[in-house]
């Protein structure tokens, strides 16, 4: 199902920055809804093909998860020496899911059910995929120190490298997890074919 647009695609976006304090991260969670009708589950899914969220230029998608994340870092020297005392991340999610209006058909209303419970624990894996990036990253930082200038600037960078190492392995956790669901005759399609059946 990946060569069509009747996917859930994870847009995993982030955004990295070092430079001022905890080993806590701040989780924020945001809800999207857009709305589509349809008669039947395959008039609902060309609505979805056509309402969703942008996935790439011309592609949409079912729903949506992405997600950034900050870094505070506070970094001191002392004698010669820059240590990293605290970081704090903060990770910013946004869902986007459908939401069908005038559910009337009690048949098509619990296939709808059945296809949303589908499509929200998709997409929270995702989330729950970038909140365990979050400890990593938060793993990675500990204990970090080196000799260093006045202004500790190979500290950050070293900072800044390590946390990049592990958004680059969580982002391949990513794809491995999206290409499993979305391969032909995965889970992704199993749940598009039971929403469209007659």
């Amino acid at each position: 199902m990946r060569s069509r647009t009747l996917t859930m695609i994870a847009a995993a976006g982030m955004l990295v920055c070092a430079s001022a304090a905890s080993a806590d991260t701040k989780l924020t969670v945001h809800i999207r809804s857009y709305d589509v009708a349809g008669r039947t589950g395959a008039a609902l899914v060309v609505a979805m093909d056509r309402l969703g969220p942008k996935h790439g230029y011309m592609a949409r998608a079912i729903a949506e998860t992405g997600y950034t994340t900050h870094w505070d870092l506070d970094i001191a020297r002392q004698d010669g020496t820059c240590r990293l005392r605290q970081a704090n991340g903060t990770l910013d999610v946004t869902y986007t899911f459908p939401r069908r209006l005038s559910p009337t058909d009690t048949r098509l209303r619990e296939r709808w059910d059945r296809f949303m419970a589908g499509v929200r624990k998709h997409e929270h894996t995702h989330g729950r995929i970038a909140a365990r990036m979050m400890r990593a990253t938060e793993t990675a930082l500990v204990g970090l120190k080196r000799p260093d200038n006045w202004f500790c600037m190979g500290t950050h960078i070293e900072a800044r490298r390590r946390i990049n190492a592990i958004y680059a392995e969580y982002e391949a956790r990513q794809n491995a997890f999206d290409a499993r669901e979305h391969r032909d005759g995965g889970r992704v399609e199993h749940l598009v074919d039971a929403l469209t059946k007659p």
